[in-house]
């Protein structure tokens, strides 16, 4: 067993301007706690100076801080993913580099976990977002719990804790497109939440934009559930049966009445209508068939370019 009782995995994207103030807040947070703790900067192929700051900053605490470098920008989850494969803590929380989530809530967390849950969520309060970003998640959190029955209040907090048994779970996972908090509450045999504080951001800014959190719950419906699949054949059934009965009645409309040329906008605007759920249809299994493409080739999640780390007898 790893003698670390604590890794704080953090991923980095183009986040100079925040860096240092996250740096001086992270780490008291952290020697408060009075844990033995390691903190994982994952760079997720940042192009400002964030790379450099983070190896300017491994210098100076290379006792508890590692630095993985990756070739390219995969994603915030696949950062966080390279973070995983590599921590030792028997508890892991991840954090943004942001600073929304304040570093001194980790306590609360850990504290969570103490009373025998196996991964708690972060539930952010008073949330300093934009109103459109609240009410977006709102939505989408709601659409997100019908339909894949994974059950957080907030799943845009990035503010979590994992047992090393969910984080072994989520290691022995192999996809390739996935959302980190809806697959550990999967494997999680005791989830929870709890309260965190919600600030502005530090520095910078957001890298979500409303397309990218659509993107994210597409990925998160089609990634966790049949259910788009089996509503949209029922759809098609349901259409089928009315587009049979407009048929009949059309048809015996011209046998009894005779050929009209009234309601042939009514009729274009069905049409379209059709041709709409079907290329929405279609949308929806090529989303699908999307991932079972991806998952086939096989190729790597994310590629390491250099890992920063003390190694042998300096390792704590």
């Amino acid at each position: 067993m790893s003698a670390l009782q604590l890794s704080v995995v953090i991923p980095v994207y183009n986040e100079e301007a925040g860096l240092d103030v996250l740096f001086a807040r992270l780490y008291p947070a952290l020697d408060a706690l009075n844990l033995s703790y390691e903190i994982i900067f994952i760079n997720d192929g940042s192009r400002d100076r964030s790379a450099a700051m983070l190896r300017e900053q491994f210098e100076r605490r290379p006792d508890v801080t590692r630095v993985v470098l990756l070739a390219g920008n995969f994603g915030q989850h696949m950062a966080i993913m390279a973070g995983f494969s590599r921590c030792r803590g028997e508890r892991v929380v991840t954090l943004d580099a942001d600073l929304q989530n304040p570093p001194e809530e980790i306590g609360k967390l850990l504290a969570r976990m103490d009373e025998g849950y196996d991964y708690v969520g972060g539930v952010r309060q008073q949330r300093q977002d934009s109103s459109w970003r609240r009410h977006a998640s709102w939505a989408m959190n709601r659409l997100r719990e019908r339909i894949t029955h994974v059950v957080m209040s907030d799943q845009g907090c990035m503010l979590r804790a994992y047992s090393r048994e969910v984080i072994a779970a989520i290691n022995n996972s192999h996809e390739v497109n996935t959302f980190i908090p809806a697959l550990a509450y999967t494997y999680a045999r005791n989830p929870g939440e709890v309260q965190v504080a919600h600030e502005e951001r530090a520095a910078g800014e957001s890298k979500y934009s409303l397309y990218n959190l659509i993107r994210l719950n597409f990925d998160l419906v089609t990634g966790f559930s049949l259910v788009p699949l089996q509503i949209f054949s029922m759809v098609g059934l349901v259409l089928s049966l009315l587009s049979g009965l407009l048929v009949v009645y059309l048809g015996l409309r011209r046998i009894f009445l005779g050929p009209e040329v009234d309601g042939v906008f009514t009729l274009f605007a069905i049409v379209f209508f059709l041709l709409g759920v079907v290329l929405f249809g279609i949308g929806l299994l090529g989303e699908y068939t999307g991932r079972i493409y991806q998952q086939v080739r096989q190729r790597p999640r994310y590629l390491i370019e250099a890992v920063l780390e003390q190694t042998g007898a300096d390792q704590p």
